[in-house]
């Protein structure tokens, strides 16, 4: 059993910063929003940080209707101290998709796989379909109610993380529904729920639709101009719906570098293990069996000609090939 008493007991009478990966979704302000509630309830206050974007309306809504207030890199980093106290959330330090700020990461709950050990004073990372519902059975095993926003915001972030537990759910995630299931207000869901694809997305979804390529049922698609994080997400979704592709593999070129997302359908085939040795060498990638991300920097691109695009799905064919062997 989790003993998050002896999180509490790390965090008191130091100033304490809960931080998502860089682009937090609904799963990942579910959870810090969760983490802080609770420890709230053990006079432990603590903020809600990122660096990065909030690039997704599902995740602008969330914000807006529970009133949840999360602060980017840019508003503390002159605020915060070397002796300052970090927990990780839906996140790992070193994961690619973090970063590092000025304090000390003194703990982790995040439900991805680890590529990079790090020892915190405490640290609970358990695979399952979303960081909600460890944060879900913190109150469960706590016997702490959740108040109606936490309840709904968990609920909303496991649904989501889950595709609507179509995608990566285990045992704890179907418990945790069930848990949350009469604390949470089924209308705000509704709400949150509705009309989270904003006009400007539909030129992403015709360029996806225009640059796809299907090989022995790996999809590929490139996506020409920026797209945020949980639109590349919603494509790969997209392109793995198609009956013909089992693997869907999205890049996107931004400002920064070449975006990937990358779902799988098979059971053989890890994406996060996928993604991460495609991209060994250029960029960094990672996550779950079925869902995965990765990041190639502009600077790793210079060396890598014009066709960046063909590179790139060589790449990936050729540790696919690699699982067939």
């Amino acid at each position: 059993m989790r003993d998050l008493m002896q999180l509490v007991q790390i965090c008191k009478g130091r100033n304490i910063y809960i931080q998502t990966h860089n682009f937090p979704d609904p799963d990942a302000i579910a959870s810090a929003f969760g983490l802080q509630r609770l420890l709230q309830k053990f006079d432990v206050d603590s903020t809600l940080c990122y660096a990065g974007r909030i690039d997704k309306l599902s995740a602008y809504k969330m914000l807006d209707v529970f009133g949840i207030k999360m602060y980017s890199y840019e508003e503390l980093s002159t605020r915060m101290r070397q002796d300052d106290a970090i927990i990780c959330v839906d996140s790992q330090k070193n994961g690619g998709n973090i970063t590092d700020f000025i304090g000390d990461e003194i703990a982790c709950i995040d439900h991805h796989p680890t590529f990079v050990e790090v020892k915190y004073e405490y640290s609970d990372i358990y695979i399952t379909g979303a960081c909600a519902s460890i944060i879900a059975d913190y109150y469960r095993e706590l016997d702490i109610v959740p108040d109606k926003d936490v309840a709904t915001a968990l609920m909303y972030g496991l649904r989501m993380d889950t595709l609507q537990f179509s995608r990566g759910v285990t045992p704890l995630d179907i418990k945790m529904f069930g848990y949350l299931f009469p604390y949470s207000d089924p209308d705000v869901l509704a709400q949150l729920e509705r009309n989270n694809l904003e006009l400007k997305d539909l030129q992403a979804y015709g360029a996806a639709i225009d640059s796809i390529t299907i090989f022995n049922k790996v999809g590929f698609v490139s996506i020409p101009f920026s797209c945020p994080d949980g639109l590349i997400g919603a494509l790969s979704d997209f392109v793995l719906a198609l009956e013909e592709v089992l693997v869907a593999i999205v890049l996107c070129k931004r400002e920064d570098g070449i975006k990937f997302s990358v779902r799988s359908e098979i059971p053989g085939v890890h994406a996060g293990h996928l993604t991460r040795a495609a991209l060994a060498g250029y960029g960094d990638g990672g996550g779950h069996q079925a869902m995965a991300g990765g990041l190639v920097r502009n600077e790793q691109l210079d060396s890598l000609g014009q066709f960046v695009d063909d590179f790139f799905r060589e790449r990936f064919l050729e540790e696919l090939d690699k699982l067939d062997k």
